[in-house]
């Protein structure tokens, strides 16, 4: 993606579900940074992605974390092949 186009809503959920994976088990804080993203709105997208089922929140030591579900690594998964197919459509 070219730094003009701005990220559409699938692409943040894409993104914040990858650092999510990649990590395991993340905080808020990380989860917003990785997503370069304020707290607030990133806050608002994991209850969105939580109550669809693609992320679980975990307390872990009294501190909510975040774990991607099969479902949220089956739309990761499903999402990058869809991104290629629509690169291969674009003229050049």
């Amino acid at each position: 993606m070219s730094s003009e186009q701005r990220r559409t809503k699938y692409d943040i959920y894409a993104n914040i579900i990858e650092i999510i994976a990649m990590k395991g088990l993340c905080s808020l804080t990380r989860i917003s940074y990785g997503a370069n993203m304020p707290v607030d709105r990133t806050k608002k997208i994991l209850n969105f992605l939580v109550s669809h089922g693609f992320v679980r929140e975990v307390i872990v030591n009294d501190s909510k974390k975040y774990r991607a579900t099969k479902w949220g690594l089956e739309y990761l998964e499903t999402f990058k092949r869809m991104r290629k197919f629509f690169a291969a459509l674009e003229e050049k």
